[in-house]
């Protein structure tokens, strides 16, 4: 998936564990896991709110777009050559 979760980077940053932050956000330990995994499809922003006032962040600190593979990349880097010629 394109969108990387760095829950468990602030996690370490802030010294807690997911079952703090669990009840800390109100949301459970097996729901938190699933979206510090990845595995989630959606997140309200309530719970992005939630995420960021009590790790003290951004959004940006959780979330962030990467490219599908390398195959990706090297599409990207073939398409600026061509158009830099």
């Amino acid at each position: 998936m394109p969108i990387a979760v760095d829950i468990d980077v602030m996690l370490a940053r802030r010294k807690m564990s997911v079952g703090e932050l669990a009840d800390r956000i109100g949301i459970t330990p097996a729901n938190l896991a699933v979206l510090k995994n990845g595995r989630a499809k959606a997140v309200r922003f309530s719970t992005l709110a939630a995420l960021c006032e009590v790790l003290d962040c951004q959004p940006g600190d959780l979330l962030r777009w990467e490219a599908d593979g390398a195959d990706s990349a090297e599409a990207a880097d073939g398409a600026e050559q061509t158009q830099g010629d």
